[in-house]
């Protein structure tokens, strides 16, 4: 496949040196036109590429602030053809900004895999992190959506270990993903120094950016881990921050999408911080 969105986007901030914010939102939350209006400001506000949510009643990956968003989401009548829909919409108005869709392959394979691939590159998804389908399964969606031009991004643990990483990277593109910890979104805290030492033994098997995500929420926490990789994922926080702009009633306010591009500012200051050199 040739150069995707994701792969210009890494190489461009490679020449600037400095890491990707990659920023997570589950779509339809809290409702699909405030959703909306987020995806829609996530990219002036810093963000670099965007992971979008498909919201699943059992998100068994997931900590309980995204568990949270996606049922918000679904209990305001989001599905895969909505999520689908705020794509084409973004796409509107932004054609450089990378959109991965993430999730689990129950909704994808409800949807129908070969309708739901010909909509994502009718659509405008660059990418797809499927958690919950091995590379055992690639044959099910990883080498179809490669066979399209759709980066199929892998993700990879502290408890991937050197036998099973090159399985792991083997039909991977676009970035891998490192998760920092071991266990559900937003449940700890990475440590940047044994962070560091996964990138670089990621690296030594890819020529790959990596990108860690899984419990960084603080501008801080995003400089530190923006020094030792080429993507910091943000996503708990980001949720939370929708959570805590609702109202009484649980529903979105006037200040939703100002909470959530305020903090990927402050975020994308955190990012922006580190002075590496494009050579590295």
């Amino acid at each position: 496949m040739g150069a995707s969105r994701i792969d210009r986007r890494f190489a461009a901030l490679k020449a600037e040196g400095r890491a990707a914010l990659v920023t997570f939102v589950t779509a339809g939350d809290p409702d699909y036109e405030t959703s909306l209006s987020i995806l829609k400001g996530l990219p002036a506000a810093g963000a670099d590429v965007i992971e979008l949510g498909m919201p699943f009643s059992d998100p068994m990956a997931d900590g309980p602030a995204i568990q949270l968003a996606g049922l918000r989401a679904l209990k305001a009548g989001q599905t895969l053809v909505k999520t689908l829909a705020m794509v084409r919409a973004f796409r509107e108005t932004d054609g450089d900004t990378p959109i991965v869709l993430m999730g689990y392959y129950n909704p994808i394979y409800i949807y129908g895999p070969e309708r739901f691939l010909e909509d994502c590159v009718k659509d405008g998804v660059d990418g797809l992190i499927v958690v919950d389908l091995p590379p055992e399964a690639d044959d099910e969606l990883c080498i179809p959506a490669l066979e399209r031009g759709i980066n199929f991004i892998r993700l990879a643990a502290p408890t991937t270990d050197d036998r099973r990483l090159p399985r792991v990277l083997q039909n991977t593109s676009g970035f891998v993903y490192y998760v920092s910890i071991t266990g559900i979104t937003g449940s700890a805290s990475p440590d940047a120094g044994k962070v560091a030492a996964a990138v670089k033994r990621i690296k030594g098997k890819t020529d790959l950016p990596v990108a860690v995500g899984f419990g960084v929420k603080t501008p801080d926490q995003a400089a530190a881990i923006a020094e030792v990789a080429d993507g910091v994922v943000v996503g708990s926080a980001l949720v939370e921050a929708v959570r805590g702009s609702l109202d009484e009633k649980g529903r979105g306010s006037a200040g939703t999408v100002e909470a959530v591009t305020s903090l990927v500012r402050q975020l994308a200051e955190g990012v922006r911080k580190p002075a590496r050199s494009a050579a590295e």
